[in-house]
């Protein structure tokens, strides 16, 4: 891959992850952005980081398979690569939101 289609790539992404999180926004936030990490840790007894990272893990888990597949010789089509892939970078960017908000 070249840089411009990198830098293309990286542009896309930067799109869907925008359009993605707007999205889930109003349909998980209730006032605060990271509210539902908030509720999901008091009702487990840990941090909202923490909530945030076993809501992440389920998407790690699935791209772990996925590589786990390719090894094997095996293969996903890139709509369900794009879709796991945007799962995990948008957790990851909640997940600043709530050690940003904690510092």
């Amino acid at each position: 891959m070249n840089n411009q289609e990198f830098s293309d790539l990286m542009e896309t992404r930067f799109e869907r992850t925008r359009a993605v999180l707007a999205k889930k926004a109003s349909e998980y936030a209730r006032g605060d952005r990271l509210s539902n990490f908030k509720r999901a840790a008091a009702a487990m007894g840990c941090t909202p980081e923490r909530a945030c990272l076993g809501m992440l893990m389920k998407h790690l888990i699935s791209i772990i398979d996925m590589v786990n597949d390719v090894d094997q010789g095996g293969g996903h089509i890139l709509p369900m690569w794009d879709e796991k892939l945007g799962d995990a970078i948008n957790y990851l960017i909640l997940l600043e939101g709530l050690v940003t908000e904690n510092a």
